[in-house]
């Protein structure tokens, strides 16, 4: 998808070089891709004590035992 936008040119250098990017387009989709990995992770993390993440290694056991 082909898209318009004005990004700070020093934010963007800062990009470049952190993440080793060979060009502007690998910078920026870089960027997203840690700040999707980011979010992704806090929503897990946000799950803990829901029940979902409580598990331990003896229920898993006992849950795959009852099948």
């Amino acid at each position: 998808m082909r898209t318009t936008i004005d990004i700070p040119q020093d934010l963007l250098a800062h990009v470049v070089q952190f993440s080793h990017a060979k060009t502007k387009r690998e910078a920026v989709v870089a960027a997203l891709r840690d700040y999707v990995d980011r979010q992704a992770r806090e929503a897990f993390i946000a799950m803990r004590g829901t029940g979902f993440l409580d598990l331990t290694q003896d229920d898993l056991q006992r849950m795959r035992a009852d099948d």
